[in-house]
């Protein structure tokens, strides 16, 4: 088996990088060797679940890019909450630090020029700026000293991937411009046939990890025994004139994929079952964002809810991953694999 060596910048808890660690093509898998993150909980979930990666907690900005190990692939879900749409008019975008990570995966791109990177953010990327912030990122990439990239981005719905999720997010993929060769993003498994909440709960319950019940207001109780399947705040008669977000007491329906599952937020907004009035268990979050039942996820129930919340899908992702892949597959006489290092020999 040949690996493709990958480093991970803002992983999180590690969705985006499992996604890549559980694609496989002709004999060729990626193996993640290095990964970043400054949130404790999500890089103590992301130990108990890839113990034999090099972690470093630590903001990123603080961290020598210099140090960054050669590898074929970086990987980067830049924190996204400055370009998200559910910010409206209040979007900073790059008026802020947080909306400049990015240069940081431009950085570390520049430093160790992989083969390929990888980055993922929401749909609000699109719009921001009146659509200056995409563009600028994508130059950005593409004029990286020495080698620069052939840059393609695209907006997925998770949901024609296969995820039980209604979750439209941009993907960008980078290919080093001396290598000749053009990405283009996988066609959708799932269009027309979308996972359901329905099958995506088979046998959840008897799940051990991360499967505790919330404990529930009567008042929240009671709102939600008048709520439909599927139905949301709009259902009940006193709330129907507000014009809320239609996740507020969102009630998921058994037949479609969920709406968006979501990182934080106050009262209604955790996400609510179909058929019993409560929220959602964070396995049952877990089920919709596409982890295994065996991934464990440490901390409280509020930051394990935002870890997975801020997750990338990673069956949703894995689709990307073996596309990459199957054009390393087919421009082999081209591409030298594991360019900088031997791979490691001992992975199974």
């Amino acid at each position: 088996m040949k690996l493709l060596k990958v480093c991970s910048l803002f992983a999180g808890c590690g969705g985006l990088d499992l996604g890549f660690e559980l694609a496989e093509h002709s004999k060729l898998k990626f193996k993640i060797v290095w990964a970043n993150d400054f949130d404790k909980s999500a890089c103590a979930t992301y130990r108990r679940n890839f113990p034999n990666v090099e972690l470093i907690e630590d903001d990123i900005w603080d961290y020598d890019l210099n140090k960054l190990p050669k590898c074929d692939v970086i990987l980067g879900g830049f924190p996204c909450q400055d370009f998200s749409i559910l910010r409206g008019d209040t979007r900073s975008g790059f008026e802020s630090k947080r909306g400049l990570l990015y240069t940081k995966f431009v950085e570390a791109v520049s430093k160790r020029q992989p083969l390929f990177f990888v980055a993922e953010n929401v749909k609000g990327l699109l719009s921001a700026h009146g659509g200056w912030a995409i563009k600028k990122i994508k130059e950005d990439f593409e004029k990286v000293d020495h080698v620069g990239y052939n840059v393609e981005y695209k907006l997925i719905n998770f949901a024609d991937f296969g995820v039980p999720q209604n979750r439209q997010r941009v993907v960008i993929v980078g290919v080093r411009n001396d290598l000749g060769i053009r990405f283009d993003f996988p066609e959708p498994t799932h269009k027309d046939k979308h996972i359901n909440v329905k099958e995506a709960f088979k046998g959840v319950e008897k799940v051990k990890l991360n499967n505790e019940k919330l404990k529930m207001n009567e008042s929240t109780r009671k709102k939600l025994e008048r709520i439909p399947a599927g139905g949301n705040y709009s259902d009940l008669s006193e709330y129907s004139k507000k014009n809320w977000m239609s996740l507020i007491y969102k009630r998921l329906h058994p037949d479609k994929p969920s709406p968006t599952i979501v990182a934080c937020g106050g009262g209604g907004t955790w996400g609510y079952h179909y058929a019993e009035p409560r929220a959602l268990t964070n396995r049952e979050r877990a089920r919709i964002q596409t982890f295994p039942d065996n991934f464990e996820f440490i901390g409280s129930t509020t930051e394990v809810r935002k870890q997975i919340g801020n997750a990338v899908p990673p069956m949703g992702i894995k689709p990307i991953a073996e596309q990459i892949l199957k054009v390393v597959n087919k421009e082999a006489g081209n591409i030298t694999l594991s360019a900088y290092n031997t791979p490691y020999l001992n992975y199974a």
